[in-house]
């Protein structure tokens, strides 16, 4: 591989550390589990939606009645409300709708959705007996994704995955975030049990992942911005981060649940 020239290995550097403060804090209150990965969520959450805003060109007065609006199912996912279930998802479908009146603007009323879904995702999944272990590997297999993609695509090179998007990303990258993903899936299955279903649906998981990160940025690209916000030294705002997360949450919550589903019709 290439040497990093001294503003890419600082770049570098400052990545690492965002990424590790931001892994630390997630993991800390998935671990506490409850109202404060409820909380943590849902500040995660309405910071994805505020940026969604800013990209689609919102007024302040629009972009917070976007914020106000994914309040009201984001409350009703608190542990001390009606919790992560069926009635959240038909009001992130309300919010998005009266989005969809007011504005005119389909785009804005899907970040609703974009910021939302996920949270009821991983809410859902944190709440099943081993949820704690499920929600590690959900978000363990995008975290992954993203780095064996980042040093694979910079190791390797080649074509490109979708140059008229993001030209940086390669099939390599693809290729290595998918490979470091699934291997993770393997080690939680022979070390946690994780089920055989999740651990084979990983690998799709890992694509859809990086698709999460291309349609960021076209999003970006659409917006003609290089960052979605300014949050995070070296990332740059919240979206950028999320944006594996964004299909991985709720295709995995519907993993997780599968069995109470299949008994539901059983």
């Amino acid at each position: 591989m290439t040497e990093l020239p001294a503003n890419g290995r600082s770049e570098l550097a400052t990545r690492a550390i965002v990424g590790l403060a931001m892994a630390s804090a997630a993991l800390a209150t998935l671990w506490t589990g409850g109202l404060v990965f409820w909380l943590f969520t849902v500040l995660l959450s309405l910071g994805a939606v505020a940026e969604w805003a800013n990209l689609g060109g919102a007024t302040p007065h629009i972009k917070k009645m976007m914020m106000l609006a994914v309040s009201v199912p984001l409350a009703i996912m608190c542990p001390l409300a009606a919790g992560p279930n069926f009635f959240a998802l038909g009001l992130i479908g309300a919010a998005a709708f009266f989005i969809v009146i007011v504005t005119r603007q389909p785009m804005l009323a899907l970040g609703l959705v974009y910021g939302a879904l996920p949270v009821l995702g991983l809410l859902l999944i944190r709440e099943q007996t081993l949820g704690l272990i499920f929600c590690f590997w959900a978000l363990g297999l995008v975290w992954l994704c993203d780095i064996g993609a980042y040093f694979a695509g910079r190791a390797i090179g080649g074509p490109k995955l979708a140059p008229l998007i993001s030209p940086n990303k390669t099939w390599a990258g693809l290729i290595g975030g998918v490979a470091l993903a699934s291997t993770f899936a393997i080690v939680m299955h022979l070390v946690y049990g994780l089920p055989w279903r999740l651990t084979l649906a990983t690998p799709v998981l890992a694509i859809l992942a990086q698709a999460g990160d291309l349609f960021e940025s076209w999003l970006k690209r659409r917006a003609g911005v290089k960052d979605s916000g300014t949050m995070l030294p070296g990332h740059g705002g919240l979206l950028d981060r999320l944006d594996g997360v964004v299909p991985v949450a709720p295709l995995a919550a519907i993993l997780v649940v599968l069995p109470q589903i299949r008994g539901l019709f059983g």
